[in-house]
């Protein structure tokens, strides 16, 4: 199944409310991804320009779409950006694939 790197950066309210009443993030993170059907592998919180970053699995893109709308919704969070990841396996069969359909491509400079 397709896995996703998710990272964003908590709002001023969010940072606030942890000061106020510490909770388990990545347990919220598990709950709404399980919810829309993912599994949540791991749940950081980071430095940088980010503030944490989440890699789930999700059959298709789209079933990881709903948990990111609820999260933007909640007004929690900003920044949220999300990449697909690729196994080194399944690199080496898009490079594979690569090699059997470059002759159909004509470059715009030949």
């Amino acid at each position: 199944m397709p896995l996703f790197v998710t990272t964003g950066r908590y709002t001023a309210t969010s940072a606030k409310g942890m000061i106020d009443n510490p909770s388990n993030r990545e347990a919220a993170a598990r709950g709404v991804m399980e919810a829309a059907g993912g599994k949540l592998h791991s749940f950081y919180v980071t430095t940088g320009e980010t503030d944490w970053m989440a890699i789930t699995e999700f059959d298709d893109g789209a079933d990881l779409v709903p948990a990111l709308l609820v999260i933007g919704a909640s007004g929690a969070v900003s920044h949220v950006k999300t990449v697909r990841a690729y196994t080194g396996a399944e690199f080496k069969a898009a490079q594979e694939k690569a090699g059997t359909i470059a002759s159909s491509y004509k470059p715009p400079a030949r």
